[in-house]
């Protein structure tokens, strides 16, 4: 049977239609799912049993549970199971401007960025949009909090996900549904640039962010397999196209490891490279794992170097270490 959380409104409405309910009645039941909060059929009062009978025998409702929650200043990090029983984390974060949640989108990852724990696990599959949803749905019932803002930059590459994530956007943007902001979700990739280019043409004023680390290829491609195959010269020229085409700001990140990306010539050649576009880069101090690489100790410098060459610049908020939650930690280790 297929999850219930799986469908748009309007394909809930089609299914319906086609055995002859009413359209009115998919209104109810995402009333009943994302607003009420439901966990049974039978919980939905106004439908007539003939329905009833109908949603038990054709869809079901997802088994997601916590195995573990662990929690840091203003974090909590979630050890999730799914109906499988294969595992994936998630993390919360409290800010001054809402809750955000980063979420994940596979069950491990194809990319293998040398930095970051995720890739390290394979991907044995892609999330269905009802199990990025029910990430969701499962930490604000624990915690009685509502989600304002949400990342998709947990285990994972979002666009080897396309078309699962994007409907997985469309639920949670849709005003029957979660409700969530289109500019309060941000979706990361490191740089599959044939799906920038179908996200743009979609144009859900969704934000994106590009995980980029290094300024030339030679670089780059020893961290992150993925510029092979879409170097920095593909990257940026469909960067500059998605700009053009959607008028918002990009998002660069960039992960500074000591002696490898983080030096003077580094932060000029990543200036050079950007002049002129509407980005901003988001420097992240390096959460250390037991790969080889440490944490740099120029990042006010590197921040120093960016903004005297008038590239707009923030760094990342420190949180999360102390848990394995914080960004390239993520890993779903229940199994090791």
């Amino acid at each position: 049977m297929k999850n219930i959380y799986n469908y748009k409104l309007e394909e809930l409405e089609k299914i319906l239609i086609e055995n002859n309910f009413k359209k009115y009645n998919a209104s109810q039941i995402y009333d009943w799912l994302y607003q009420k909060r439901v966990s049974s059929f039978e919980e939905m009062t106004n439908l007539k049993k003939e329905l009833i009978d109908f949603l038990n025998t054709n869809f079901e409702f997802n088994n997601m549970s916590v195995l573990k929650k662990e929690e840091d200043a203003d974090v909590k990090k979630y050890l999730l199971n799914l109906n499988d029983d294969n595992t994936i984390e998630a993390v919360l974060m409290f800010h001054n401007y809402g809750n955000s949640l980063c979420i994940s989108t596979q069950i491990g990852c194809n990319m293998n960025c040398a930095f970051c724990e995720s890739g390290k696990l394979k991907k044995i599959r892609d999330l269905e949009a009802s199990e990025m949803i029910n990430q969701i749905l499962v930490i604000e019932k624990d915690l009685g909090i509502k989600i304002t803002h949400l990342v998709l930059m947990g285990i994972g590459e979002p666009f080897d996900n396309f078309e699962n994530v994007m409907k997985f956007i469309e639920i949670i943007n849709h005003p029957k549904g979660i409700n969530i902001g289109s500019r309060h979700i941000t979706v990361s990739t490191c740089g599959i640039t044939p799906k920038i280019i179908k996200f743009m043409e979609i144009n859900k004023q969704v934000n994106l962010a590009i995980s980029l680390h290094a300024a030339n290829d030679e670089l780059r491609s020893s961290l992150m397999p993925i510029n092979k195959v879409y170097n920095i010269n593909n990257l940026i020229g469909t960067i500059k196209r998605y700009i053009e085409t959607t008028n918002r700001r990009i998002t660069f990140e960039y992960i500074l490891l000591k002696d490898v990306n983080d030096s003077y010539e580094s932060a000029l050649e990543l200036s050079k490279l950007l002049r002129g576009l509407n980005c901003y880069v988001n420097l992240i101090p390096y959460n250390e794992t037991k790969n080889k690489f440490k944490k740099s100790d120029k990042v006010m410098e590197f921040y120093d170097t960016l903004k005297k060459n008038k590239i707009q610049v923030t760094v990342r908020r420190e949180f999360g270490s102390k848990v394995s939650a914080a960004c390239g930690q993520l890993r779903s280790n229940s199994k090791e």
